[in-house]
């Protein structure tokens, strides 16, 4: 993501958005449903390939919680007068082909890339958040992965690890590869829809703020899979 120099943003007035900022709030939202909307497709999808039917029960209740957080920001939009698919639709394509590329071989893969990706997307919510009106932070806070979830999939994966330590290498892999395309799509992103541009004004955001956030997301990446054993 990078940010052109030399262009201020407009002054945020009371209780209304500039139309910088109100472009950057409904990028954000529609960026954020199509996420959770593909999220509880692939979640429900997966959730087919389960070893038990205790595995397939906890991946359904996960995409169920995914289409609930898909309608609070639908419903967010909507309050705001706007078409939620109008707002989703510019981000369809390029998130359909993160999924395609990042399609897991099988059910191990799929458990990892919900446990990698759901926790990248909910640190650079929450990461940006605190710089938002508070009905936007509002919808981040809401649609945010319960930790009971997150702790739920981890105890499963270590479970995973302990009861086939061949998988290691291949999921270390696996999960590195997973970041590694996370981040280049959410430059991209940024590129396609200059997505910082509305969130503050020019002067307010240091040239090393992209890159700053890009590495504190690597580093609870790389914290997570230390809590797994694996090498990040």
């Amino acid at each position: 993501m990078s940010i052109p120099q030399g262009e201020s943003a407009p002054v945020l007035s009371s209780g209304e958005f500039t139309a910088r900022y109100d472009k950057f709030v409904v990028d954000l939202l529609g960026v954020m449903a199509y996420g959770e909307l593909s999220s509880f497709e692939r979640l429900s999808s997966d959730a087919r390939y389960s070893p038990t039917l205790h595995d397939r029960a906890t991946l359904g209740a996960m995409a169920v919680r995914e289409f609930e957080h898909f309608e609070v920001v639908s419903a967010r939009l909507s309050a705001m007068g706007l078409d939620p698919e109008l707002a989703m639709r510019p981000f369809q394509a390029s998130i359909d082909a993160f999924h395609d590329r990042t399609r897991p071989a099988d059910w191990y893969e799929s458990l990892m890339k919900a446990y990698v990706v759901d926790a990248i997307s909910g640190d650079f919510y929450q990461s940006i958040s605190t710089f938002l009106d508070a009905e936007t932070s509002a919808v981040i806070e809401a649609v945010r992965t319960p930790e009971e979830s997150s702790a739920l999939l981890q105890s499963r994966l270590k479970l995973m690890l302990a009861e086939d330590p061949r998988l290691s290498s291949r999921l270390a892999l696996w999960g590195r590869r997973l970041v590694g395309e996370a981040l280049t799509q959410a430059q991209r992103v940024g590129r396609e829809h200059s997505f910082l541009m509305g969130l503050l004004p020019q002067e307010a955001i240091p040239a090393t703020a992209v890159p700053a956030l890009m590495s504190a997301l690597t580093r609870n990446h790389s914290k997570r899979m230390s809590q797994l054993g694996l090498t990040a």
